[in-house]
């Protein structure tokens, strides 16, 4: 299955995962009037709606490059999950508030029959289902949306486990718990988004790969037996993938097709790399005098992944 059909339909299980877990939560929530499931409910809401933002996204990323947009269009995707990011700090001060509101007012709901319990231990078992899925599905597709998604339901399990504690807590004689496990649950949602946040702005902004990742490109660049060397080595992420530039140094007497030969192994071998996308060489003939010292590129040739 390509890409663009596996995160499709990852989009979609996470829709109908969400648009359940919604209308059992309101149902509790509206038969019992406790806060706690009712952030839960709350929290739900929005994860159907950026479900739904999701799959957009996910469809316009995955469209095959065109005049307009001829290297793809990868880069609409750290948008949709800054957007997640954006309706998840929407829910957690929707939940908050609430919350401080029945704090201030004293006026609690304690839920008396099991439906509560019941359906938080079944949105924890879902989401704990969702956070495993989505995180693999979006590590094997190079997808951040997929990923800030399996955050999220990571998160969510956490949260489930604090409304659930506030539930059992008011039924047993605290009802200031339920209002306290909101509160939780919308510290929670608030560092989910922080964490979608911090992860799709340095896809935005060009920020270049993690080191060991960049320490790969320089050693398979160095690898091939006609390059003398490498400097100028220049990575940074275009949306979730990686563009590279940099400069080879081969010595003079190369015969243009040898060059030509040199750049393509070159640019074919650092393009293996499943996160990278483009890939740009430039020759420097020995006799031009172009060959420097490179400090950067000579630090990443000793990198050992230990720091």
């Amino acid at each position: 299955m390509n890409r663009a059909s596996a995160v499709r339909r990852v989009g979609f299980l996470v829709l109908g995962a969400n648009l359940g877990l919604v209308v059992a939560k309101a149902v509790v929530w509206f038969q019992t009037g406790s806060l706690a499931v009712g952030s839960e409910a709350v929290n739900s809401l929005t994860d159907v709606i950026y479900s739904f933002v999701i799959l957009a996204g996910l469809y316009l990323t995955t469209q095959p490059p065109d005049t307009d947009h001829p290297h793809g269009h990868e880069r609409i995707e750290p948008l949709v999950s800054l957007f997640i990011a954006i309706a998840i700090f929407a829910a957690g001060g929707v939940i908050l508030w609430q919350a401080a509101r029945a704090l201030y007012s004293g006026q609690v709901a304690v839920t008396t029959g099991p439906a509560a319990v019941v359906v938080l231990l079944g949105a924890g078992v879902v989401k704990l289902g969702l956070y495993r899925y989505c995180l693999r599905a979006g590590n094997d597709y190079n997808s951040p949306a997929l990923v800030a998604t399996g955050l999220d339901s990571r998160n969510d399990v956490l949260t489930v486990g604090a409304a659930l504690v506030g539930v059992v807590g008011a039924r047993a004689g605290y009802p200031v718990l339920d209002p306290l496990a909101a509160v939780i649950v919308s510290i929670g949602i608030f560092y989910t988004g922080w964490e979608v946040l911090r992860d799709n702005v340095d896809y935005l902004i060009g920020r270049a790969p993690p080191e060991d990742l960049h320490a790969e490109i320089v050693r398979r660049t160095i690898a091939h037996p006609d390059v003398e060397g490498v400097h100028d080595v220049v990575a940074h992420y275009v949306g979730p993938e990686i563009d590279v530039s940099l400069h080879i140094e081969v010595e003079g007497e190369r015969t243009l097709l040898e060059a030509h030969e040199i750049e393509t192994e070159i640019v074919r071998a650092v393009r293996d790399l499943p996160e990278i996308d483009d890939v740009f060489v430039h020759i420097d003939p020995k006799e031009l005098g172009e060959w420097k010292e490179d400090e950067a590129a000579d630090r990443l040739l000793e990198f050992d992944g230990d720091g």
